[in-house]
């Protein structure tokens, strides 16, 4: 749904090892775009994961694979739409 600052965000449906199924109900993230998701720690920290959307499923939903563990990771967590690919500072 989105926020008031316009930021694109979606909830996990289903997640399969690195893939991740997400439903986004406003508009989809493009194919290559990097999407975040937050991952509550048990020992109190969060952590950042990043997955890029690899297609478009229909129904609003896309797929994503993690480019690290999803353990942590809980049907209903909220994806964030980057909106634009992976990066990396040079």
């Amino acid at each position: 749904m989105p926020s008031e600052s316009g930021v694109n965000t979606g909830q996990i449906i289903e997640i399969k090892g690195v893939v991740i199924d997400a439903v986004f109900p406003d508009r989809l993230p493009q194919i290559l775009h990097a999407v975040e998701i937050e991952i509550h720690k048990p020992d109190g920290t969060t952590a950042t994961l990043v997955a890029e959307v690899q297609q478009h499923l229909g129904d609003d939903r896309v797929r994503a694979v993690a480019m690290d563990s999803t353990d942590g990771l809980a049907r209903g967590t909220d994806v964030v739409d980057t909106g634009g690919p992976i990066s990396v500072p040079v």
